[in-house]
């Protein structure tokens, strides 16, 4: 081989590692969709339920959805701020507690606010207690549902909901918060896919008329899932209830928690009911 041809390969070619793969502009700008906040935020709670490792995550479904009624009970029914304000800390305690994320927490009771804002200018009259009364109300009750879907698997947090409600309204809650994440996690790639051939431009008309096709589309996406799945479960032996496990009952030493905090809940609207 000639030296003016060394280090190549017969054929031209230079030995040496290949360059790496460029991304195209397109693909290098892709963003998470603004849509996609809330079932990420769903799918981190869920994932905590599940891997979590707090005292919580111990006790048992049916001691915290007693903890979580006595919570969101009594805050519909107090008269008083100072109750109301106590409850929120409870709830609060329950959130840190779990070892829950800090940011999901804050995000999950901030979501109310985007319903509460208008209705909180509507009825303020000039006072600080006002507001305060009206949005501890869901502010607690945002962060008592976090802490407790963030502590309990959905399979034990709806089998003690399919012992009270109907069958069939128990099972569909089931596997309506089951579907729901494949279901917005499909919707999120559908309008992906529209804004990158350019369903979001044209005029009104256009883009409604694009809206409508999605929307079917997710429907027969939701049918025909259902429907698969359902065939799935009677391959399966589905006896015509979902979950009928027991163990969502089993008691253990972290309800006692559940019966210190029903405990708290209680002294604090004995003490506070009739406070300003």
């Amino acid at each position: 081989m000639a030296a003016g041809s060394a280090g190549r390969i017969g054929g031209g070619l230079r030995c040496g590692a290949l360059p790496g793969p460029r991304p195209s502009g397109a693909a290098a700008d892709l963003r998470e969709p603004r849509g996609g906040r809330l079932i990420g935020l769903l799918s981190q709670i869920d994932h905590h339920a599940s891997a979590g490792a707090s005292p919580w995550h111990g006790a048992s479904a049916l001691g915290k959805l007693a903890v979580a009624a006595a919570l969101i009970g009594v805050g519909i029914a107090s008269p008083s701020l100072l109750l109301l304000m106590s409850l929120h800390v409870v709830a609060w305690g329950l959130v840190l507690t779990s070892r829950l994320p800090l940011r999901i927490a804050v995000l999950a009771a901030a979501y109310p606010f985007l319903f509460l804002a208008l209705f909180l200018i509507s009825r303020w009259d000039g006072t600080a207690a006002t507001p305060l009364f009206l949005a501890l109300r869901p502010l607690t009750a945002s962060l008592t549902v976090a802490w407790l879907i963030g502590t309990t698997p959905y399979p034990d947090l709806f089998a003690p909901l399919s012992r009270v409600l109907p069958r069939q309204t128990g099972d569909g809650l089931f596997l309506t918060y089951r579907a729901l994440f494949a279901l917005v996690t499909r919707s999120e790639r559908l309008g992906q896919a529209l804004r990158l051939r350019g369903g979001f431009s044209g005029s009104p008309r256009r883009r409604l008329a694009l809206a409508g096709e999605a929307m079917g589309t997710l429907a027969v996406h939701g049918f025909d899932r259902s429907q698969n799945l359902y065939a799935a479960m009677l391959l399966r032996g589905h006896s015509g209830r979902i979950c009928g496990c027991r163990h969502f009952a089993h008691r253990s030493a972290a309800d006692l928690l559940s019966l210190l905090v029903i405990a708290g809940v209680a002294a604090a609207s004995i003490f506070f009911w009739r406070a300003p």
